[in-house]
């Protein structure tokens, strides 16, 4: 195989987007679109990626120094089309001899394979490789040309089409391969002679078959190649990626009783057996082990959920839950940071964070870990097979022996010995016939001021 690089392009202003946060940073599935392009090049084996970014657009070059580092960063200023957007990145590339792929930072949804199919074609000797695909309503798409064997004759955009052109479905995604060499070869004889006074990456498809090149085109579903410019488009896409990701969970032996209320991120993992109930979000980095049961109106988050455990209804997870084998939480408990012990249970009501709970333990209702004094957290463990009662307070740091109990409505500042019994509150007090004689007092009083 040879090797291989990419070109993003993620260089547009977006004010369509109408949004303080740059369009490619925008989250479908809960990952950064520009993210999905970087996830996608590095799928189909890319070994460097450059991405090429607008003078202006500091956020978006600080993100990719974090994901790539800054030699991944090439900067088009000024904007000048999409041709000489790649010739951008051209001296980034300096030195590489292989197949380059150009993606868009705004096309989150294309899979790997339809970039690999791009490279099999140059593989079988194309000068140039683009995707394509057939739209339901073609309009102001740039047509893919073919001749009688399927080769690509020219891209021509609807406004320069003739009539029989535009009545033609096959469509330009705008993602195109090539050899590097080629590609920048063929960019060097791209002129701006258009109406915009651009550079167009389309060009080199013609400037190829002129050479006697060969140019190939693959199909995709047009739903793949979904470009976001507006917020309804990045809803559209997140529809999109939220339909498709539920269908595999499904035909996995996930079971979900109403899939279309069921919300997922990319790196969601759902295992076999497992049932989801309406109304589940999935934040990021959510790993659920099979046999585990997810009921209504729960919402997850950076937590892995164990084999056979049983969550909600109205559960929060959020990051560094963990629920071993059996574990249950029930409705209106919020977890964070703390790892629940085999078969360990708050069956409701209760607050658990910064804590370690023991196998077999069971945490009363309204219970909370005080793991925050307003400047540090502290922990809070519970022993296998403690109890904690309801409506108690475990001030951390603080340990709960194994075994222990703890007395309902106590506030725990101290340490539990394992099997003792625990029990902080006021003391109880009585006195007999206090609630007739004081009846009869304000009953009086209430006499008096209605006389008067």
């Amino acid at each position: 195989m040879a090797n291989r690089a990419a070109v993003i392009l993620a260089a547009g202003q977006g004010t369509r987007m109408r949004s303080s946060l740059p369009k490619v940073l925008h989250p479908v599935g809960g990952r950064s679109m520009v993210d999905w392009s970087i996830a996608l090049a590095q799928a189909v084996g890319c070994e460097r990626i450059v991405v090429v970014c607008s003078a202006s657009g500091q956020r978006v070059q600080d993100h990719v120094a974090e994901v790539l580092g800054s030699d991944a960063i090439a900067i088009q200023d000024p904007p000048m089309g999409t041709g000489h957007a790649v010739q951008s990145a051209e001296q980034k590339l300096a030195g590489f001899d292989g197949e380059l792929v150009v993606l868009y930072g705004d096309t989150p949804l294309i899979p790997a394979s339809a970039i690999e199919a791009l490279f099999q074609e140059l593989g079988a000797g194309a000068t140039v490789g683009v995707l394509g695909f057939h739209a339901a309503e073609p309009g102001s798409y740039g047509r893919l040309i073919t001749d009688a064997a399927g080769n690509l004759d020219a891209i021509v955009e609807a406004k320069d089409a003739t009539d029989e052109q535009r009545a033609v479905s096959f469509c330009n995604s705008g993602v195109m391969a090539a050899a590097s060499k080629d590609m920048f070869q063929l960019l060097g004889q791209v002129t701006n002679e258009n109406a915009k006074k651009e550079y167009y990456l389309t060009d080199i498809v013609g400037l190829a078959r002129s050479a006697g090149g060969t140019c190939r085109a693959v199909t995709c579903d047009e739903e793949d190649v979904l470009g976001v410019n507006s917020r309804v488009e990045l809803a559209e896409a997140e529809s999109v990626f939220q339909a498709k990701r539920r269908q595999e969970l499904l035909a996995a032996g996930v079971t979900m009783i109403a899939p279309d209320t069921v919300f997922l991120t990319h790196d969601t993992v759902i295992e076999i057996d497992v049932t989801l109930e309406p109304h589940v979000v999935f934040g990021p980095n959510v790993i659920v082990k099979s046999g585990a049961k997810v009921r209504a109106f729960s919402h997850l988050e950076g937590a892995q959920v164990g084999n056979d455990c049983e969550i909600g209804p109205y559960v929060r997870l959020r990051p560094g839950a963990v629920l071993e084998q059996g574990a249950k939480i029930g409705n209106f408990v919020e977890v964070k940071n703390t790892t629940m012990g085999e078969g360990a249970k708050a069956n409701h009501l209760a607050y658990l964070g910064d804590g370690e709970v023991g196998a077999g333990a069971n945490i009363g209702a309204g219970t909370i870990f005080c793991n925050y004094d307003g400047f540090l957290k502290y922990t809070t463990k519970v022993g296998a097979g403690a109890f904690v009662g309801s409506n108690s307070a475990l001030v951390a740091p603080v340990t709960i022996g194994d075994g222990a109990y703890v007395g309902s409505g106590s506030v725990i500042t101290k340490d539990v010995e394992a099997n003792a019994l625990a029990v902080a509150r006021g003391r109880q007090m009585q006195k007999a016939g206090w609630a007739t004689a004081f009846r009869d007092k304000m009953a009086a009083i209430k006499a008096a001021k209605k006389k008067g």
